[in-house]
C-alpha cells in the first residue's frame, strides 16, 4: 500500500509563533504543514511509553530530521502523523494539527483525506509497502491519477517520475513488479509513487537505505529541490551524512523522547547531549580499519596455503546468469576468490548483480554457466540433495531478514532449527548464547520477527547463521537497516569472528564507508560485470574504473570528517550530474529490500531491548571505549490500524 497525496492547501498567514514552533524551531509567520505538541504513543501493557512528549513543527520549505537509534521512537512519530500508528496504539497530544487542520478525534475516513491530500509518506520497507500484485506502473499511475497530476497521458507521467529518482530503463521497469526489481529499484519506485500526487509534506522514513551512493546523491538532489519549491520533508534516518545533506532542523531521539534539537549544523558538529555525541562517534569513518598482524587460520578441511597464504574456501569461475532467454544478463563473466578469514567486499549500483552472485555463490541459484568450489571441490554443479550436508559450512544473512523468516515462528525456533540434534535444554541454552554474541538479551527467544525493531530482526538473522559453525559468511547488506551505534557493533562482532574463528566473509554492501573498514579486498560490479577489483586501500586511494570513481565521488561525510563533502547540497547535484554513468541494465536480482521496523506491536520489547549493551560498542574505525547508552525496542504498527481519539487539554 503506498500513501499519497492529492492536492495543495493554500493555509492562512499568522503573527507570531507557539512556544511548541518555537521549541522545534519553526518561526515563521506561516501555519506550518504539520505541528505537534506533547505527542505521546503507547501501546497496551508496554513498561514505558514508545514516544513520549515529542513536539515538533514542519514548515513550508524546510526539512526537520528525526534521529535515533532502532527503537527510539521515529517511525512511531512519523506514523503516527498521519493516524497510522496502529490498532492498539493510544495517541494523545495537546495540538497534533496537519495543513492547518486539527485532527483531533479523526476517524479513518477523515485520515484517509489528510494520506490522500495532504501528505505522502515513503516507507521503509519497499516490498512490503508495493502492491505485489500490480506492476510499479499501475501503481505510480494511480497515485497520479488521484492526486490529479496525471494528466492526459498517465504513462508518459510515470515515466517522468521514475527518470526524476534514477531508475534506468523506466519504459520496461514500469511494466515490472515488485519482486522483479532490486532493493534500490524497488526503494525508487516508491519514492516516485509518493511524489506522484505533489503533495506539500512529504514524510520520508530511511528513503536512501537500499541505494547506492550515485542514486542516494541523485535522490538528495531531487529532494533539496523539491523543499526548494517549497515541500516540506520530514526526513526519518539513522544515516547522520544524509541528515547533515538535507535537514534544517534535527530532532534527536532516545527512548521516545527528544534529548536535543536544534539547527542541522550545529547539533551535528557541536552536540550538547552525550547521546548525540555517541551517535557521531559510532558513524563510520571512511578510513582503513587496523589489520591483523597475522592471517587467520584456514578452515579446517581447506588445503594448506601456500607461502603463508591462507586457502581457497569460496571460488568463482566465468559465472554467467540471466533470467530471461536472450535478457540482459544479471552476471557476465563473475570470477572471484575468497580465502579463509578474508572479507571480500562487493560494491556496485541496485541492479548490478550483487544479490544474484550471493545466490549463486550459496548454491540458492544456479548459473547459467561457469562454476563455484568450496573448499576447491564443486558446488554450484551439485544437486541439492548432495549440497545438503555441506550447507553448514556456508551460510547467508539475507538483505531483508523480516521476509526471510517464518513470521509464526519465535527467535528460539528460528535459531533452533540450525541446531538440530541438541536437546531441548541444551538448544535453548545454545540459542541464548547466539544471541549474546549478536548483542540481544536472552529474553527475546520468546518473541517473534513482527515484535522486534529491524535493527533487532537484522542480529537474529547473524545468530542463526553463526548456529552451525560456518567457515563462509555470504552477507547481503547486513547493515545497511541498522542504526550507525548497532552497526558499528555488528561490524565488530563479524571482524571479531573473522580474527577468532577464521571465517571468511563475502559482504556485499552499497555503503563505501563501511565496506571500507571491512573489507580486504573490493570488487567493484556494474551491469553484471567486475569493471574492477583490487586491495581495498588500492580501490580506494588510485580507483582506475570511472565508474568507481564516480562512486567514490558520490560518498556523503558528516562535515568534519576525513575527505567531507560540503553540506549545502551542491555536492550531491554535481555527483548526479554524471549519475548517467550508473544507469546501466539492472538485472532484476530479486534482492530483498531492507526490513522495516514496522509492526511491532510487542508490549514488552522496549524493556527487552535495554537489556541490550555489549562489549563490542565501539565503533570499529573511530573507537571511543565509551559504552552506548540502553536503546529500546521501537513499537512501529501496521498501516491498518485506527488513530485512537484520546486527547490531552
Amino acid at each position: 500500500m503506498t500513501t499519497t497525496t492529492t492536492t495543495t492547501t493554500t493555509t492562512p498567514t499568522r503573527t507570531g509563533a507557539t512556544a511548541a514552533e518555537e521549541a522545534a524551531g519553526h518561526t515563521g509567520t506561516s501555519v506550518p504543514l504539520v505541528r505537534v505538541e506533547g505527542l505521546r504513543v503507547s501501546f497496551p501493557g508496554a513498561p514505558r511509553p514508545a514516544v513520549d512528549g515529542v513536539t515538533l513543527a514542519v514548515g513550508a520549505g524546510e526539512c526537520v530530521a528525526l534521529v535515533g537509534e532502532s527503537g527510539s521512537g521515529k517511525s512511531v512519530t512519523a506514523r503516527s502523523l498521519i493516524g497510522l500508528a496502529g490498532a492498539r496504539a493510544r495517541v494523545s497530544a495537546r495540538t497534533l494539527e496537519v495543513a492547518g487542520s486539527d485532527t483531533a478525534g479523526f476517524g479513518e475516513r477523515q485520515w484517509r483525506a489528510v494520506r490522500g491530500r495532504r501528505v505522502a509518506m515513503v516507507f521503509q520497507d519497499a516490498l512490503t509497502a508495493l502492491d505485489p500484485l500490480r506492476t510499479v506502473g499501475a501503481e505510480i499511475a494511480e497515485a497520479a491519477r488521484l492526486g490529479g497530476t496525471a494528466g492526459p497521458d498517465s504513462g508518459a507521467r510515470v515515466v517522468e517520475l521514475l527518470t526524476a529518482v534514477g531508475v534506468p530503463e523506466p519504459e520496461a521497469r514500469r511494466t515490472q513488479y515488485p519482486h522483479q526489481l532490486s532493493g534500490g529499484l524497488r526503494q525508487r519506485a516508491l519514492i516516485a509513487s509518493a511524489l506522484a500526487a505533489d503533495a506539500p509534506l512529504l514524510i520520508a522514513d530511511e528513503p536512501t537505505t537500499a541505494l547506492d551512493a550515485i542514486v542516494q546523491a541523485q535522490i538528495l538532489a531531487l529532494l533539496g529541490r523539491l523543499k526548494d519549491e517549497g515541500r516540506g520533508l520530514l526526513l526519518v534516518s539513522h544515516d547522520l551524512a544524509v541528515v547533515a545533506q538535507l535537514a534544517d532542523r534535527v530532532l534527536v531521539l532516545r527512548r521516545g523522547e527528544v534529548v536535543e534539537s536544534g539547527p542541522a549544523g550545529r547539533v551535528l558538529s557541536a552536540p550538547e547531549h552525550p547521546y548525540t555525541r555517541m551517535l557521531l562517534d559510532a558513524v563510520p569513518s571512511g578510513r582503513p580499519r587496523a589489520r591483523p598482524a597475522q592471517a587467520p587460520p584456514a578452515a579446517p578441511d581447506a588445503e594448506a596455503p601456500d607461502a603463508g597464504e591462507a586457502a581457497p574456501v569460496l571460488t568463482g569461475r566465468g559465472l554467467v546468469k540471466s533470467f530471461a532467454p536472450g535478457g540482459p544478463r544479471a552476471l557476465d563473466g563473475v570470477g572471484f576468490t575468497l580465502r579463509a578469514g578474508e572479507a571480500l567486499g562487493v560494491v556496485g549500483e541496485s541492479g548490478s548483480g550483487k544479490t544474484t552472485l550471493a545466490r549463486v555463490a550459496m548454491g540458492l541459484s544456479r548459473p547459467d554457466a561457469g562454476e563455484v568450489l568450496l573448499h576447491g571441490r564443486p558446488w554450484s554443479v551439485l544437486p541439492e540433495r548432495r549440497r545438503r550436508a555441506g550447507r553448514s559450512a556456508i551460510q547467508f544473512v539475507q538483505q531483508d531478514p523480516y521476509a526471510s523468516a517464518d513470521p509464526r515462528f519465535t527467535v528460539a525456533r528460528i535459531i533452533g532449527e540450525a541446531l538440530p540434534g541438541l536437546r531441548r535444554a541444551e538448544r535453548a541454552r545454545r540459542c541464548a548464547e547466539l544471541l549474546d554474541q549478536v548483542g540481544l538479551p536472552a529474553e527475546l527467544l520468546s518473541r517473534r520477527p513482527h515484535q522486534l525493531s529491524g535493527g533487532q530482526r537484522q542480529r537474529v538473522a547473524i545468530a542463526r547463521a553463526l548456529a552451525s559453525g560456518p567457515q563462509v559468511l555470504v552477507c547481503d547488506e547486513p547493515v545497511s537497516a541498522l542504526d550507525v551505534s548497532v552497526q558499528a557493533q555488528v561490524l565488530e562482532l563479524l571482524d571479531r569472528l573473522r580474527r577468532e574463528r577464521g571465517i571468511a566473509l563475502l559482504f556485499i554492501t552499497h555503503d563505501l564507508a563501511v565496506v571500507r573498514q571491512v573489507a580486504d579486498r573490493v570488487l567493484i560490479m556494474r551491469g553484471g560485470s567486475v569493471v574492477e577489483e583490487g586491495g581495498t586501500e588500492r580501490i580506494f586511494e588510485a580507483p582506475a574504473h570511472p565508474y568507481t570513481r564516480a562512486l567514490l565521488d558520490a560518498v556523503l561525510r558528516l562535515p568534519g570528517t576525513d575527505g567531507s563533502a560540503s553540506t549545502d547540497g551542491t555536492d550531491g547535484a554535481d555527483s548526479t550530474d554524471g549519475a548517467d554513468s550508473a544507469d546501466s541494465a539492472d538485472s532484476a536480482d530479486s534482492a530483498d529490500s531492507a526490513d522495516s521496523a514496522e509492526d511491532a506491536e510487542d508490549a514488552d520489547s522496549a524493556e527487552d531491548a535495554s537489556r541490550t549493551e555489549a562489549a563490542g560498542r565501539a565503533p570499529v574505525a573511530d573507537a571511543t571505549g565509551r559504552e552506548a547508552p540502553e536503546r529500546d525496542t521501537e513499537h512501529a504498527a501496521g498501516q491498518d490500524g485506527e488513530h485512537v481519539p484520546k486527547w490531552e487539554t
